[in-house]
């Protein structure tokens, strides 16, 4: 909740006018709903990916204030974030809800990433492998085999997010690890598919190290999103 309508359109421009074809990395942009019509129109045309912030797991009915599945891919969304980390501990989103959120954007035709991630009491408790293994089965409740590969997982440390923080490189492979092992006992060779992407405190002079990482497939962009001179460093990163 961050940019006004005029600054998001002009970022998007921006990315949009860098990333050429699209055909050597991938890019999404995740916008609040408001504006969601109005940046998949200024995208068209480009390989540029517009998400939603978040989803309601209904199709239709009295649920004043959310947006269904069917709602974002309306105003030109093809993927959703779920379970993000605000989602969670600022507004209080049950574990239950996360697989019915998933099934729902998959029914839709949306992609999910779906947002893991342990707070800094957990992790100064041993507790990161367990809370990670809980948040994987909660998302994973309703999700079948074939539908795994087009879900993407994003692990960011809640301790992370915000903070100026970031996970040591070592804590990043332990937890991506974790994540990629749970995976292959759940969905078995489906779980090569599906990516892992790593979000807390992302920043340009970062990027880099944390994409050489074997685990890691991509990153989540928080604060570092909002500005082109801090994001396409990030999304021009050299390999």
């Amino acid at each position: 909740m961050n940019l006004d309508r005029s600054k998001s359109l002009d970022l998007i421009k921006t990315v949009k006018g860098r990333i050429g074809d699209g055909n050597d990395r991938e890019v999404a942009v995740f916008v609040p709903a408001i504006y969601l019509a109005d940046v998949g129109a200024v995208a068209q045309g480009s390989p540029l990916g517009v998400g939603g912030q978040n989803v309601w797991y209904e199709e239709n009915g009295a649920f004043t204030g959310e947006a269904a599945p069917r709602m974002l891919r309306e105003v030109g969304a093809d993927r959703v974030l779920i379970g993000h980390s605000e989602r969670r501990h600022v507004f209080h989103e049950p574990e239950a809800w996360m697989g019915r959120k998933v099934r729902a954007a998959l029914d839709a035709d949306l992609l999910p990433i779906y947002c893991i991630g342990e707070t800094l009491a957990d992790r100064k408790a041993n507790r990161t492998d367990r809370v990670l293994k809980k948040q994987l089965e909660a998302g994973f409740e309703l999700v079948k085999a074939e539908d795994a590969h087009r879900i993407t997982i994003a692990y960011e440390p809640v301790w992370a997010i915000g903070t100026g923080e970031t996970a040591s490189l070592d804590q990043v492979n332990a937890a991506h690890a974790t994540i990629r092992k749970w995976l292959t006992q759940k969905v078995s060779e489906e779980a090569d598919a599906i990516r892992i992407l790593y979000g807390g405190s992302v920043k340009p002079d970062n990027a880099g190290e944390l994409m050489a990482l074997e685990g890691v497939d991509g990153l989540l962009v928080g604060g570092a999103s909002l500005a082109p001179e801090t994001f396409l460093p990030i999304i021009e990163y050299d390999k």
